[in-house]
């Protein structure tokens, strides 16, 4: 068994873990982070259409929101793929008494959190696969650390984007190490896009050595600048 987040907050009320000592979202809200950061910031969902299949790979669950975002998108979206493949990343993943609770916060995605909440795994180490929409969006939930397990097999197909979302490069620096930055170029699909909240030199510098071209642009809340990637080769 894994050992589950310790849920804690700030005096905000903005989730916290205690594992890492960093917020789960910006305090200025999680679900229009995930729309700012990483629906835009990897260019969803025009980037997806017409397509057959989109993959997204995601190195820290926390609490679900990037994926509900997309899968709430994708569903709204006339154009959108046919299938929607969702791979991330969890070392310490919540409670379901924990999701059901956070996820009241945004009423707007009840009926998806309610799905999510009744497939949610035990506590369990190695890939638990979700399906939703009749096989159309697939959530493969890895409980294991991505610094280690990011280049395994059973991951699948090439990565279309990447959603960069672990906790702070000074709190977890293993999530953001030239190593783990290195494995997304063998992941990633031809014109891969990648985007995450942080602008530390140190990330921007392991991308490029990965292959992928990085700029800023206009963050979130109290983040004046986020980056995004496309893969150069």
């Amino acid at each position: 068994m894994l050992t589950p987040a310790r849920l804690a907050y700030t005096p905000d009320g903005t989730p916290y873990s205690a594992e890492y000592d960093d917020v789960y979202h910006a305090a200025a809200g999680g679900l229009a982070q995930a729309r700012h950061v990483f629906l835009g910031g990897n260019g969803l969902p025009e980037r997806w259409r017409g397509q057959e299949r989109f993959v997204i790979l995601e190195t820290g669950f926390g609490l679900g929101l990037n994926f509900l975002a997309t899968w709430q998108v994708w569903r709204s979206d006339p154009q959108r793929c046919k299938r929607l493949h969702f791979v991330s990343f969890e070392k310490h993943p919540l409670t379901s008494v924990d999701l059901a609770s956070l996820h009241r916060r945004w009423p707007e995605l009840a009926d998806l959190s309610d799905q999510l909440q009744r497939q949610w795994p035990l506590p369990m180490p190695g890939i638990h696969l979700l399906h939703f929409d009749e096989g159309r969006v697939i959530l493969k939930l890895c409980f294991d650390d991505a610094a280690e397990s990011l280049l395994q097999p059973a991951l699948g197909a090439p990565v279309d984007a990447f959603f960069l979302d672990g906790f702070s490069p000074s709190k977890n620096p293993a999530l953001w190490s030239p190593h783990l930055l290195k494995s997304l170029e063998q992941l990633a699909a031809a014109g891969a896009t990648l985007a995450t909240w942080t602008v530390a030199g140190t990330v921007r510098k392991g991308l490029a050595a990965a292959g992928f071209e990085v700029s800023k642009t206009t963050g979130f809340g109290n983040k004046r600048e986020m980056l995004r990637g496309v893969r150069r080769r």
